[in-house]
């Protein structure tokens, strides 16, 4: 059993039956009454985002899940095909299983896939990926007061923030929890 307090972002729990990710989680105290913890919730079967509040010190029942490490060979349609890199067995993903990963993989990438009850649930990321600039506006240097930033679209499809210096076929590393610029990756 895992408490409120013991919630992460990325975490797993079963409630009512069903298996959900963590978004986002808020503590709450509120002037009179007891604390409440606020979550929204990712069902992992069908998609759909929730938010629910429970009251300080509910308990979850904790998942434990399968981990297996799988390198994208390639994308057919909406179909990605995985290889287990140490059984080599092959495992394929429809694109709604994959989410929001498929703007962090590329061709021979490695994830970690998570499965319950031998179902692929979700696909762990690392924490930052190294991306290509596909297109972006040519940076413009003028008297600014603050860093100004401009859209890049990565070869993934992905739109970043990046700052003026960054051109087309850069390769830059993005955070794949927040989607944001790290720096420029040089070599």
């Amino acid at each position: 059993m895992i408490t409120t307090g013991e919630l992460k972002k990325n975490t797993i729990i079963l409630l009512d039956g069903e298996l959900y990710k963590i978004l986002e989680y808020q503590h709450v105290k509120q002037g009179r009454g007891s604390a409440v913890t606020r979550i929204t919730l990712r069902g992992l079967r069908n998609g759909a985002t929730t938010d629910r509040t429970f009251p300080a010190g509910s308990k979850f029942e904790d998942v434990e899940l399968d981990r297996q490490v799988v390198q994208l060979q390639y994308v057919d349609g909406e179909t990605y095909h995985f290889m287990d890199t140490a059984s080599y067995e092959q495992v394929e993903l429809s694109a709604a299983d994959v989410g929001s990963a498929r703007y962090y993989l590329r061709e021979q990438d490695t994830a970690d896939l998570l499965s319950f009850e031998s179902r692929a649930i979700d696909l762990e990321l690392p924490t930052a990926v190294v991306l290509k600039v596909a297109w972006t506006e040519p940076g413009v240097r003028g008297d600014t007061a603050s860093a100004a930033n401009k859209q890049a679209t990565m070869d993934t499809g992905l739109v970043v923030n990046v700052p003026l210096f960054v051109n087309i076929g850069d390769r830059v590393k993005v955070d794949t929890r927040t989607g944001e610029y790290l720096g420029i990756e040089r070599g």
